[in-house]
Formats: C-alpha cells, sequence, structure tokens
C-alpha cells in the first residue's frame, strides 16, 4: 500500500500542475462518472495531504478525497513540473522533459518498481497487477505525443489541465466531500509531521500510545493514532527502536514513543524527498546508490523472513499480525 511519503509527493505534483487551473474531468472507466460531471470545468483551488489520503479543493467548496489503498496510483502525464524539493532516487532532481523523466548530468536511479517516478506515484506497477480485474491497469498512456494521451486500462478519474494529464487507478476512496465532511475526516485521523505541528504531534501520538493496550504493532498501523505509516514504515520503525512488536503500548517507555514519533519525523521526510522508504543509516555513496534502486538494500527487517539480520545473524521473522505481514528480529527486538 502507498504510504504517507508517496501521498505527500502526489500532493506536491498536485500542487505544481493542477492546482489554480480549470480541470477536464471525466471517468473513462465509467464508476466515477457522476462526481466528476460535477468537477468538470471547474478551477483547482488548493491540495492537502494528511497521512495516506490526499484532499483536493475545487471551487464552490468541493473537494475530491482519494485513498489509494493497496493498488491505487496517480498516472501523470504531459507537462510535469518537477517540486525543487524533491530530489530524485541520486539526490539530484534537474529539468524535465515532457515524459517526465531526469535531465541531469547523472543518469537517476530509477528503483525497479517505479516508486520513485514522476509520471507514476502510489502501488508500485508490479503490485498492480494483482489488482481485481474491474480494476486492472494494462500499461500507461503512450509517449508519442499524442495530447491528451490515450486512456489505457481501467481509469477511475481523469483530470486534465491544457498541459497536464492526471489519472487515477484503483484507488479504494474516490469521492466528493463537502468542507466539512473533509475537516470530519481528517478529525478522525492521527498527526501528520507534515501537516500538524511536530511537537503537538509528538504530545498526541505519546498520551495515545501510551494508554493503550493494543500491541504497538497494530497501533502503528492504525491510521487514528497515526498517519501515514504502512507496513514497510511500521516494521523498521520498530527494528530502529528494537522494540518487541507484540508490546502493548502502554508498556512502552515513554522515552521510546518519543523516539518512534522522531524517527517518523525523519524517515517521512526522506521518503518525500527521495520517492523511497530508506530506513537504513550511516551508507556510503555507492551504497545509497544501490540502496534507491533496490529495495532488498534499504531495509533492516522488511521482506528479509529467514534472512540474517544486519546487526545479530539471527534469522528475520515474518508472521501475521491484525491481517498485515510483520517482520521482525527475535533478538535485537526481544
Amino acid at each position: 500500500m502507498p504510504e504517507g511519503h508517496s501521498v505527500h509527493r502526489i500532493a506536491r505534483q498536485f500542487d505544481r500542475n493542477i492546482v489554480g487551473r480549470a480541470v477536464r474531468a471525466s471517468s473513462p472507466q465509467g464508476r466515477f462518472a457522476e462526481g466528476a460531471a460535477i468537477l468538470d470545468g471547474r478551477v483547482a483551488e488548493s491540495v492537502r495531504a494528511v497521512g495516506k489520503q490526499m484532499f483536493l479543493e475545487f471551487e464552490g467548496d468541493t473537494w475530491l478525497r482519494v485513498h489509494l489503498g493497496m493498488y491505487g496510483a496517480w498516472d501523470f502525464a504531459g507537462e510535469i513540473l518537477a517540486d525543487p524539493t524533491i530530489a530524485s532516487a541520486n539526490g539530484r532532481m534537474g529539468q524535465t522533459n515532457q515524459r517526465g523523466t531526469f535531465l541531469s548530468d547523472d543518469e537517476p536511479i530509477l528503483d525497479g518498481a517505479g516508486e520513485n517516478s514522476l509520471t507514476s506515484i502510489g502501488a508500485p506497477r508490479r503490485a498492480r497487477v494483482h489488482v481485481r480485474m474491474s480494476e486492472q491497469t494494462t500499461g500507461l498512456p503512450d509517449e508519442d505525443g499524442q495530447w491528451p494521451p490515450p486512456v489505457v486500462g481501467q481509469v477511475r478519474l481523469r483530470l486534465l489541465t491544457d498541459l497536464t494529464c492526471a489519472d487515477l487507478r484503483g484507488p479504494t476512496a474516490c469521492r466528493l466531500q463537502t468542507p466539512d465532511e473533509v475537516a470530519a475526516t481528517i478529525a478522525k485521523l492521527g498527526p501528520d509531521p507534515l501537516v500538524d505541528d511536530v511537537a503537538e504531534g509528538e504530545e498526541r501520538f505519546t498520551a495515545t500510545v501510551r494508554r493503550k493496550p493494543t500491541p504497538i504493532a497494530l497501533l502503528l498501523m492504525d491510521q487514528a493514532v497515526v498517519s501515514g505509516i504502512g507496513n514497510v514504515y511500521r516494521a523498521e520503525l520498530l527494528y530502529r527502536a528494537r522494540l518487541n512488536p507484540h508490546t502493548p503500548g502502554r508498556d512502552v517507555p515513554e522515552e521510546v514513543v518519543r523516539g518512534i514519533w522522531r524517527d517518523w519525523v525523519r524517515l517521512l521526510a526522506i521518503g518525500v524527498e527521495t520517492g523511497q522508504m530508506m530506513t537504513m543509516d550511516g551508507l556510503e555513496p555507492d551504497q545509497w546508490r544501490a540502496a534507491m534502486a533496490n529495495r532488498d538494500d534499504r531495509h533492516w527487517v522488511y521482506r528479509r523472513q529467514g534472512l540474517p539480520c544486519r546487526t545479530c545473524g539471527t534469522g528475520i521473522v515474518l508472521e501475521e499480525l491484525g491481517a498485515r505481514k510483520l517482520y521482525w528480529c527475535p533478538v535485537c527486538q526481544a
């Protein structure tokens, strides 16, 4: 599932390419036809990301809420203006051409799953083959210069300006909301370091975790406790804290809870900047580039079941908790 860093990157793409412009909205798939008809012709006025959800405001007090879920993604085509605060995988952005590929002195490192691509942000492309047939993506728009680009696969919503096209595929939620409904949705979410005051978010997160009997591994995945953390960041944060994932929240020492929040603040910023969930520290430049290109080289425990722990050599354990896979080291996190 796309985690918080991806959604913030998407919001920044919308801010630079869609906000301030009138859009032509359509639902090629047909499942959002009524909503698209309401949006068609309106100016996008603002965008914000909170955790795993994006909220796009249109004139007339109309908001579009999108939750990508497990398989959702936005595909961009046309003129794609890169956010100068976001780096490519090798730490440089450079200019972009019409396909959104990097034009810099160094060839950028592109992750095999396409996770850091300017032209497609959301679920890794390899994961989309598992989406149910009604949402299956059969390909990306071709690159022959045709405008607007042809619709390829099942597109729930297309937002089109004179220069930029954004296609939404496979979301869990895509619906219109009033300002009050948006406020109510956000009020139910836990703190997001890129939205809320960081210090206030730390206090809120710490207080919530410290009163819960629920295992900390489940609390970190609860979007009402903290926004944006998914399976990857959950496993890595707990390992970095050397914390047993089954520890009840109320039994986790306060300083450890605060440490997890501060680590999340740092890792989220790295994820937004690079487009990758980089969770390892102290890498040499060549190691960093390898990690940017290959997920296997940038995580401590995630998807390393059966492999030796990078610290103690014990086999990484995989188990199921809350219907999600949990990866951890039974020695380092004892």
